[in-house]
């Protein structure tokens, strides 16, 4: 199975975490203090947006979307203080990165042992962005064997370890920051992405298999009180100007988009649900 380096059935994964989990944290009241911390990875940044930030290092003007969440309060009238913990290459947790580098992949970190213990106890705002480099981080594995004869198998195993490794990272949050109203991105169906639209079939299904599958447990999370943003279902999200020239990273105004959803889900009590099924689920046809 000849995949490229980069880089559905739905699948019936529980929630993760206990189910008698907290009710949804209150939307952020007008001209208060937030305290927000943003776990990602290059996202976080802005890699592919015209200003991009350094790790750890203050950028106010920068593009990606937490500072645009920040700058974008500051003009409601909120006081924003934001820890950006983003790292990019990192994945969800340390089976991700042990998994990535098995492979050749780049990875220098993961959300719950480099991220998560950062997270300022006074948050009152948390963002998760998941799921893009655990997808590229299978789809590279399959293509160097992983799987053998089985790799819807093997996908599945993988989706099933991200959600248990989500359900990890969720209860750390609430145990750091307990009053914070937590926002969760869903991943996207990469295989409808442009990064990857020169690759071969059996590379778009499996991306999109892991896809799904990690859509469907981060959605999982709102029955524990996390708000979710649903990329996955988003036609906008399939947009090429969604896109910065690499195909993979948002552009300015893909990073634009996506703030604008963390605003409403951070500030309204009345934000949307994610869907549990779409057209984007199938951009391609399953095997």
């Amino acid at each position: 199975m000849a995949f490229a380096t980069m880089g559905c059935d739905k699948l019936g994964l529980g929630n993760g975490g206990n189910p008698n989990g907290p009710t949804p944290t209150g939307p952020l009241s007008p001209d208060t203090a937030v305290v927000y911390a943003a776990l990602g990875a290059s996202d976080a940044q802005g890699i592919g947006s015209s200003v991009p930030c350094l790790p750890f290092v203050d950028c106010p003007n920068g593009m990606g979307y937490p500072q645009i969440v920040t700058r974008q309060l500051k003009s409601r009238g909120f006081t924003v203080t934001l820890s950006n913990l983003g790292i990019p290459t990192a994945v969800i947790g340390r089976d991700f990165e042990l998994l990535g580098q098995q492979y050749n992949r780049t990875i220098v970190g993961n959300f719950i042992d480099q991220e998560l213990p950062f997270i300022p106890k006074p948050s009152t705002l948390v963002t998760i962005f998941a799921g893009g480099n655990e997808i590229n981080t299978i789809t590279a594995a399959l293509g160097s064997g992983a799987g053998g004869t089985d790799p819807a198998g093997y996908i599945d195993r993988q989706v099933a370890a991200f959600a248990t490794d989500y359900a990890t990272l969720i209860r750390g949050i609430r145990d750091r920051a307990s009053d914070a109203r937590v926002i969760a991105i869903n991943p996207p169906n990469l295989a409808g992405m442009p990064f990857l639209a020169g690759v071969s079939l059996a590379q778009r299904q499996a991306a999109q298999r892991a896809s799904v599958g990690m859509a469907t447990a981060v959605n999982a999370f709102v029955s524990q009180g996390v708000t979710v943003i649903d990329l996955m279902c988003d036609t906008r999200t399939y947009l090429p100007s969604t896109y910065s020239s690499d195909g993979f990273h948002p552009s300015d105004a893909g990073y634009t988009f996506i703030a604008n959803e963390i605003l409403s889900a951070a500030t309204t009590s009345t934000y949307p649900p994610p869907r549990s099924s779409c057209p984007q689920n199938t951009v391609v046809a399953n095997p």
